[in-house]
């Protein structure tokens, strides 16, 4: 089921590694964020290299809609109540200096690039829009609050951001990774201080990002226990109405929507990977009803990190590991988020001061109410005594029949009918155990 994106776009095709290499920089992971890290560092005259296991932008970027908006769902007034107006702030300044660059990247790149206005609506409470306005004034951003969106279901109004964008990220992607020295094919095996061992030869740098979706090294940094991974689903619908903007539901339950030309992309249907999911159903229900004269044109899934308190993991690795990063955990918005983590990545290697360091370390306290969930589903899917298991942490895998494959409810790896893998964090195919 491949996306519109992938349909559209022809992206660079790179040779595995074949012998020893040194650099100042190594990023694993060839997706939106590891390309612009790479990126960002080569910009500042680091010799960076990427390793990528597969193809580039073959996992999350493909599957993206690809909103570049700094207006993360109703995030302020939570931000704002559990990190003070300080960081909330330091959130948005984040991010809105990202949509920036990314506007000014996108002038040289022709990827579909269009300006538009971001809502995020509410079916049934006025109260909590009300709550994110007076959270932005806090922290002194202007967006307004409107009564009617062209939607076609009643909404009790919308917290509107001006200013923001849209556009295709494999074109995108495709340009930006031309230049790059990247290596696909070529599987991370080990890190150990200063280098990566890969089957083709071992990489030596100084620093090494790893920006793999979801970090791999189970030893340090606990992301098996701060973060858990999140399915939803994407029909796009040929000759659907021109919205004008961009939309997605406060609950995080509900529907998104935006236009691509001619085509409106319908998501939704979110679920914890590994759990039950209705896949497309809704959303084809939700077109018959209010869209019948448009055609389904592709349909795909998105699979997405969650962080226990909604803010990134982007910073040290661990305490323990010096010149190790992780970049993580961008809640649904990773287009804003790998440019503002790649940003920060760069002013962490290059010594240089960034108000969001703290905001996005992956140090932060894990004290928050998510924490015993993830905590939970490991310990229920550990003690489950079915087959197959995940070679990741070993729990139980539950077969999604939407999908056609085998899922881990824990920590979202995921493989197909034939055991082979297609989402990390585990780092290897199914075996005896399919």
């Amino acid at each position: 089921m491949p996306s519109i994106w992938e349909r559209t776009a022809q992206l660079p095709e790179f040779e595995p590694l074949r012998k020893d290499i040194r650099a100042d920089a190594l990023v694993v992971g060839g997706g939106l964020a590891g390309l612009l890290c790479a990126h960002e560092l080569t910009q500042a005259g680091l010799r960076c290299v990427v390793a990528e296991a597969g193809r580039i932008c073959g996992g999350t970027t493909k599957n993206t809609t690809a909103k570049i908006t700094a207006q993360h769902g109703l995030a302020y007034q939570k931000l704002l109540k559990r990190l003070g107006a300080e960081r909330a702030r330091a959130y948005l300044e984040a991010n809105l200096t990202a949509l920036d660059k990314l506007r000014t990247l996108c002038q040289d790149i022709p990827c579909d690039f269009e300006e538009t206005s971001n809502f995020v609506y509410s079916l049934n409470s006025r109260r909590e829009l009300e709550l994110e306005l007076s959270a932005l004034e806090k922290i002194g951003h202007p967006a307004s609050l409107v009564n009617e969106i062209p939607l076609p279901v009643p909404v009790a109004g919308a917290v509107q951001f001006d200013h923001q964008a849209q556009f295709h990220p494999l074109k995108f992607a495709a340009a930006l990774a031309e230049p790059l020295p990247i290596f696909e094919h070529t599987r991370v095996l080990e890190i150990k201080t200063g280098q990566a061992v890969t089957e083709g030869g071992t990489i030596w740098a100084d620093h090494i990002v790893v920006a793999t979706h979801f970090p791999f090294l189970n030893k340090f940094g606990a992301y098996w226990l701060k973060l858990y991974q999140s399915r939803s689903y994407v029909l796009a619908l040929e000759g659907g109405p021109d919205l004008g903007g961009m939309y997605v539901d406060a609950s995080g339950k509900g529907l998104s929507f935006r236009n691509y030309g001619s085509t409106l992309l319908l998501g939704g249907g979110g679920h914890r990977t590994g759990k039950p999911g209705e896949g497309w159903a809704g959303l084809e229900d939700f077109a018959l009803r209010h869209y019948p004269e448009a055609k389904p044109a592709a349909r795909w899934a998105a699979q997405d990190c969650m962080t226990l308190d909604g803010a990134p993991y982007v910073g040290l690795y661990s305490p323990r590991l010096p010149r190790l990063y992780a970049v993580a955990g961008f809640n649904k918005w990773g287009m804003t988020s790998s440019m503002a983590a790649a940003s920060l990545i760069a002013d962490l290697i290059l010594d240089r001061d960034s108000p969001c360091r703290q905001v996005f370390s992956p140090s932060r306290s894990i004290l928050h109410p998510q924490l015993a969930v993830n905590a939970g589903e490991s310990a229920l899917h550990l003690l489950t005594p079915t087959r197959p298991r995940c070679p990741h942490m070993g729990c139980a895998l539950k077969y999604n029949p939407q999908e056609h494959s085998w899922d881990c409810p824990c920590h979202g790896s995921r493989f197909d009918d034939d055991g082979a893998l297609l989402d990390n964090p585990a780092t290897g195919d199914l075996t005896h155990d399919k």
